[in-house]
């Protein structure tokens, strides 16, 4: 009997010491599967893959105002990577900017951002991190000039723009408007580029989210602004276009396409949706509205022609397009920004459309870099900007020769 006893004693140990192997074994997959969401969120495989690379093995080189950084390895490889890290190393590096042996990160790396992430989301993020396949593949990050490649100016650099905040819902708002806040303040780090920067590339908080110009392109205003923002976008056609890269009004181009198909293409619907909400609340900074040139402008008689011959087949002699090929120019928020920079690259050096899961269509507008002077560039981007309703500052042909240099290069 007492044998007996032992032996059901024995086993019931065992049972509950598999139990709990199981238990702990399914916590750490559904960690692991939220860690690879929140890698989606953070849009991290945009800047830490290089095309046609391993994934998260280091990416290409971000041009920043200051010289060229090199997003680097992230796979768990001890030589190249983060193989000799830790968890609370990785935290400590999203937190405060501060990396493994005490290594200060450059704000290209928006740990300003994901400082507001929950200790949660990273822990499981870095849970995901270690399941990697391990990529020897080693990256020289920092290529900035002297004496802007010494880490240690960094220790300034946060004391002046750097407070380290968690992420704070507002109690006066709803549950879907704070995940909206979270995702947009944090892992999506949109002010990254939506935001204009300081002297010092610090975001603008008195101005967030009402564009800046990146890598020769210009992330437009994403406030309410009715004139160029999305204060006329719909809730839908917010979570339409972050879902598919395009809508009735726009099709994605340069790094916001590479931001649609790396992350919110592959986002849940409620988390697109509590942005949408989010973004739809913001107020917009000045709603002053320019006036428009007039038709007898000669930079819009220029440009009236040169659209009527190499345009008007595709965008309409109205500027109303045909979607879901051609987006409308009419009454379109991204061709009135302040910039034309956007404008301006993607007449010299065209655009496809992004390839999302739920649109594989990718209509492409080709270069006209070899047709189209700078002046001719500037005139027929002048008049879109200034017809159909639209009002925005003139184009000049000294923008585009820049725009194109820094479109070859």
């Amino acid at each position: 009997m007492m044998k007996k006893l032992s032996i059901l004693i024995a086993f019931g140990a065992l049972s509950i010491s598999v139990n709990a192997a199981l238990a702990d074994s399914t916590d750490l997959a559904d960690r692991v599967i939220n860690g690879r969401y929140q890698a989606v969120l953070g849009d991290c495989a945009a800047c830490h893959t290089k095309q046609d690379g391993q994934p998260f093995a280091g990416g290409e080189a971000l041009q920043t105002p200051f010289g060229a950084l090199v997003p680097p390895n992230i796979t768990p490889d001890k030589e190249t990577g983060i193989g000799n890290w830790n968890e609370a190393d990785f935290i400590r590096m999203m937190k405060t900017g501060t990396g493994h042996d005490g290594i200060r990160l450059y704000p290209a790396m928006p740990y300003p951002a994901y400082s507001k992430m929950s200790d949660r989301d990273l822990s499981d993020m870095w849970a995901y991190l270690t399941t990697l396949q391990p990529v020897k593949n080693k990256v020289v990050a920092n290529q900035l000039p002297f004496p802007l490649n010494i880490r240690l100016s960094m220790w300034g650099w946060n004391l002046l723009n750097f407070d380290p905040q968690p992420f704070v819902a507002d109690e006066k708002q709803t549950a879907e408007w704070n995940r909206g806040a979270y995702l947009v303040q944090g892992p999506g780090h949109c002010a990254t580029c939506h935001s204009p920067k300081s002297f010092l590339g610090a975001d603008k908080d008195s101005q967030f989210l009402q564009g800046a110009s990146l890598q020769g392109w210009y992330a437009p205003n994403i406030t309410a602004d009715p004139h160029i923002g999305i204060g006329s976008w719909s809730e839908d056609e917010i979570v339409t276009y972050l879902k598919t890269g395009s809508t009735d009004k726009t099709i994605a181009s340069g790094p916001m396409a590479e931001a649609i198909a790396q992350s919110t293409s592959l986002m849940k619907e409620q988390d697109l949706k509590a942005i949408a909400v989010y973004l739809k609340s913001l107020s917009p900074g000045s709603t002053d509205k320019p006036t428009a040139l007039k038709a007898d402008d000669a930079r819009m008689v220029a440009g009236a022609a040169i659209y009527h011959d190499t345009c008007s087949a595709c965008h309409g002699q109205e500027g109303k397009g045909a979607m879901p090929l051609f987006p409308a120019l009419a009454g379109n928020s991204l061709v009135q920004q302040p910039s034309p920079e956007t404008l301006a690259h993607v007449v010299l050096a065209g655009s496809q459309a992004v390839y999302t899961p739920s649109k594989q269509t990718t209509p492409a507008m080709p270069s006209f870099a070899w047709r189209l002077n700078d002046q001719q560039v500037s005139d027929v981007l002048t008049y879109v900007r200034n017809s159909w309703g639209n009002a925005a500052a003139p184009v000049n042909a000294s923008d585009v020769s820049d725009i194109r240099g820094s479109a070859q290069n």
